[in-house]
């Protein structure tokens, strides 16, 4: 089932053995403090250690372009016969931006525009990362449609943990 859940950190463990995933994604900065579930193998957990920042920082690893191929992949190689869990440490920026950016890759017959305001719609809190957005966008040939299709839905709501959410890639039937 191409179906990718979202969730913080927190909830990791337990939205995978809920869901029956089979793969998880970790956005995460100082990413030897996130253990792979129990029931995920190791090479289906891609680990990527950048903090959510969209400008330079000092100390800090911004995403970059290598972090966007990693990510595309991976989500490339996904089966999807079983559900995938993106998360960060809130499940607000960095997940959300995986979840959108793959959502974009693997149906690229649905528009960007739509693909955010379906997010925003399943979760009021999401506000993808921005740069992490821009880099896929030009990774995948865009133009620019999936920035602006994030200023169409604006920042989220205040949160200190996300409101998680599952994101179903499958084609569906008018």
């Amino acid at each position: 089932m191409p179906v990718i859940h979202v969730c913080a950190w927190r909830l990791l463990n337990r939205k995978v053995a809920e869901t029956g995933a089979t793969g998880v994604v970790t956005l995460i900065k100082n990413i030897g403090q996130v253990e792979r579930p129990p029931g995920i193998a190791p090479e289906r957990h891609l680990k990527l250690d950048f903090a959510d920042i969209t400008e330079p920082r000092e100390g800090e690893v911004m995403p970059g372009s290598e972090h966007v191929e990693q990510l595309l992949g991976y989500f490339e190689a996904w089966d999807r016969s079983a559900p995938l869990v993106v998360h960060c440490y809130a499940g607000v920026s960095r997940s959300t931006a995986g979840a959108f950016i793959a959502a974009c890759q693997l149906r690229p017959d649905r528009d960007e525009a739509e693909w955010a305001s379906e997010i925003r719609r399943l979760s009021p809190t999401a506000t993808p990362n921005a740069r992490l957005v821009a880099l896929a966008d030009a990774a995948l040939g865009r133009n620019g449609r999936m920035i602006r299709a994030l200023t169409t839905i604006g920042r989220g709501e205040d949160c200190f943990d996300g409101v998680p959410f599952a994101l179903d890639l499958s084609h569906r039937q008018p």
